[in-house]
């Protein structure tokens, strides 16, 4: 990555993509931050803001002022992460979901194309698009079946980026990523289990689990991905899985939470939901290989981190009403 380039990042002022923009705004580079603000926030990118050189733009990836703000800022690389996010929701409504992680990133790559764009990286679903696999950790190679109409999307995205590609010669990564977790996450929202666990526990209320408990999940550390979205702007080409290669069960997850935070009440359990996974675990060495990136933090870091993270936000919220 060079210090002059400008680098978008479409969902900038989201959970992730918040974590990459800090990153960015201190190495000189340029950030263009594209954001609806429907699920991200001013306020996760407030820090990044006063250390300058870094604009926002309040759009939709769908809208048609998208072609007008590539011509305006002229990014060298796009960093793609704004998306519908919720399996839920792709169950409910196909067509929402589908218009805005297929149609939203169709008109981003026409933008692309159309200003000279030398590179997209894109935020893919390490579990949904594959689906569900018999050997653990899974490789970018395996071929499964999405079990939602999100991993379908998202594996539709796949093959249109090979298609722009070879057509336009417009460069691609994209980054598989297993569960995301850490400081910003949306503890309101239907993903997000870490989140969800962590503020229900530091609130003293009730903490629901879906299905028994056993289902496997990769959990990775919000920097640790954030890392990874920076090496990809030089080096990465293709698919590449960020995980930890590590299945946690949802209950030893919930037991390692309450261990953090001091929680002594049980969890409420409730039917599983559709489209969900049994287990799922990525295998992270084409990521090692080609970024030289490997995941540095361990859950009981992460956890602690996104604690202290939520505990200050409740204090700050005190004080500010109080």
């Amino acid at each position: 990555m060079q210090s002059d380039e400008t680098i978008m990042v479409t969902g900038g002022a989201g959970f992730i993509g918040s974590h990459i923009v800090e990153r960015l705004a201190v190495t000189g580079s340029r950030v263009v931050v594209l954001d609806d603000l429907s699920t991200g926030s001013m306020a996760n990118i407030s820090g990044s803001l006063a250390a300058g050189r870094v604009v926002v733009h309040e759009t939709d990836v769908r809208s048609r002022d998208m072609h007008e703000i590539f011509a305006e800022e002229h990014p060298d690389v796009v960093l793609h992460l704004a998306a519908q996010l919720d399996v839920r929701v792709s169950v409910q409504d196909p067509m929402l979901d589908a218009d805005i992680n297929i149609l939203g990133t169709l008109n981003l790559l026409e933008c692309a194309r159309e200003t000279g764009v030398r590179k997209v990286v894109v935020a893919s679903s390490g579990g949904c698009v594959y689906g569900e696999a018999r050997t653990l950790p899974i490789r970018e190679s395996f071929r499964g079946r999405p079990r939602s109409p999100y991993g379908i999307s998202k594996r539709v995205l796949h093959q249109y980026l090979e298609f722009y590609r070879e057509v336009h010669g417009l460069r691609y990564a994209v980054l598989a990523l297993s569960n995301v977790y850490g400081p910003r996450q949306n503890p309101h929202g239907e993903a997000g289990v870490v989140a969800i666990f962590l503020r229900a526990m530091l609130e003293n209320h009730e903490t629901t689990i879906f299905g028994d408990g056993s289902q496997t999940r990769d959990f990775v550390y919000v920097d640790d991905v954030a890392e990874a979205f920076i090496r990809s702007i030089g080096r990465a080409e293709g698919v590449m899985n960020i995980g930890t290669g590590t299945q946690t069960s949802v209950i030893e997850l919930w037991r390692r939470c309450a261990e953090v935070v001091g929680y002594s009440r049980d969890p409420v359990f409730a039917p599983e939901r559709s489209g969900e996974l049994q287990a799922n675990a990525l295998d992270w060495s084409r990521a090692a290989q080609v970024l030289g990136w490997r995941p540095s933090w361990s859950a009981t870091e992460g956890i602690r981190a996104t604690a202290s993270f939520f505990r200050d936000s409740r204090e700050e919220a005190a004080v500010s009403v109080g």
